[in-house]
């Protein structure tokens, strides 16, 4: 008998899309996969900073071409985090995710090569490549876990952190151990990078699967309905909000991970106390990392939990502008949880005022564009203040209205709002 029209079953969204279990055989795969990801999203870029006056004597840089060599990277994560969403929509964010840890890869190895002109390429592609995952992972994890992904995020930016202490904290152990200067220090990160691309192999090859599927069962359905025309993020307020919260809160840490140690020096603490408050810091920024956005996915509006973070950087440094030295620790673990927390708050607020894989990644988009390119004037500025005033009150006291800037941008930005 003849099947009408009528009587032909409709594809649903939820027959083209399976539930997440169902997609992932191996979910262990993805988490597993997502990990060593993250773990390379901060490792190279914290293990030069332990290296920078070797590198400075090797190529007879200057004080300001050696700042570069960590301030380039920043700057690049802003201007290639827009070209990310074009990139997901055409490849698929398993390739393009796959794809940037390569690129992330060669990157590591063309900054060892001997020239200066490859260490700064080498900047470059690490910053952009870093810049693609930094846009792709909030997406990715809010289309697999949506139930979970405030939690989730936690995760892989607390493993961000981790990585990025483990190298500072290895890099020059790795030095001794391999004999082959701070080239061969550097350079051996890339072989974190080729485990992070085998573990994620299994999510590209999944997709490509998933992808047939889909093809398949989209062309036996009726036409869906024309699309909602998508209003421009840069028009929309809480977009901005975000975006600032991100920004100013990222330009925050890189000054003080740049000047925090020489701070302390240049009021008389030993230096090699200074380092030991400052890795301190740094790991601190674990247990913020990982606890506030488990917090922010259990709030409907996150405002008070945004000016808290703000109030705490505030606090911070305002210990570091009274007191700097008896007040060392003190600061150290007040901006701890207060630069792993806005972390981990900026990247939640990404997943949490969206309410599409796309949606996000094109937030994650501009946010990340916005942040990065405001962070990459946080040290360079503080040194030029100093430079002018001959004293680090200045560049504090600034740092202080700017964190009251971050406390606006919260507020707005924890608004019970979706893009």
């Amino acid at each position: 008998m003849a099947v009408t029209r009528a009587q032909q079953p409709v594809v649903t969204t939820s027959s083209v899309v399976p539930p997440v279990r169902a997609r992932l055989a191996h979910p262990a795969l993805l988490l597993t996969g997502i990990v060593l990801v993250a773990l390379n999203m901060r490792a190279c870029l914290a293990a030069v900073s332990p290296m920078v006056a070797e590198i400075q004597h090797t190529f007879g840089l200057s004080a300001t071409a050696s700042g570069l060599i960590t301030t380039v990277p920043v700057l690049f994560q802003g201007v290639g985090a827009p070209l990310t969403p074009r990139l997901t929509r055409r490849f698929g964010t398993e390739r393009v995710v796959l794809g940037a840890v390569l690129v992330l890869g060669a990157g590591v190895l063309l900054r060892v090569l001997p020239s200066v002109a490859a260490l700064y390429a080498g900047c470059v592609v690490i910053g952009v490549a870093i810049a693609v995952l930094n846009v792709s992972m909030p997406g990715l994890v809010k289309r697999e876990f949506p139930g979970r992904a405030a939690a989730m995020t936690g995760v892989y930016s607390t493993t961000m952190l981790v990585g990025a202490t483990l190298a500072a904290g290895t890099s020059v152990p790795l030095e001794h151990a391999l004999g082959g200067g701070w080239q061969a220090s550097l350079g051996a990160w890339s072989l974190l990078a080729l485990v992070a691309a085998v573990a994620w192999l299994p999510q590209v090859l999944r997709s490509r699967q998933e992808r047939v599927q889909v093809t398949a069962a989209a062309q036996a359905a009726p036409a869906a309905p024309a699309a909602r025309p998508v209003t421009s993020l840069w028009r929309t307020p809480l977009a901005w909000q975000i975006s600032l919260f991100m920004g100013i809160s990222s330009l925050l840490v890189y000054t003080l991970v740049a000047w925090m140690p020489t701070i302390l020096a240049d009021h008389g603490m030993d230096r090699g106390e200074a380092g030991l408050v400052f890795a301190f810091s740094n790991l601190v920024q674990v247990a913020g990392a990982f606890l506030v956005p488990l917090l922010a996915g259990r709030m409907t509006r996150q405002r008070a939990l945004a000016v808290v973070m703000a109030g705490l950087n505030a606090l911070g440094i305002a210990v570091l502008l009274i007191a700097p030295v008896p007040g060392a620790w003190v600061a150290a673990t007040i901006l701890g949880v207060a630069q792993g927390g806005s972390l981990g708050l900026g990247l939640a607020f990404i997943v949490l005022r969206t309410d599409s894989v796309a949606g996000a990644a094109r937030l994650g988009g501009m946010s990340q564009a916005v942040g990065y390119l405001v962070a990459a004037a946080g040290p360079v500025g503080a040194g030029a203040l100093h430079q002018l005033t001959g004293d680090w009150t200045t560049p504090l006291a600034l740092m202080l209205v700017l964190a009251g800037v971050v406390a606006a941008a919260g507020w707005g930005a924890g608004r019970n709002r979706t893009l």
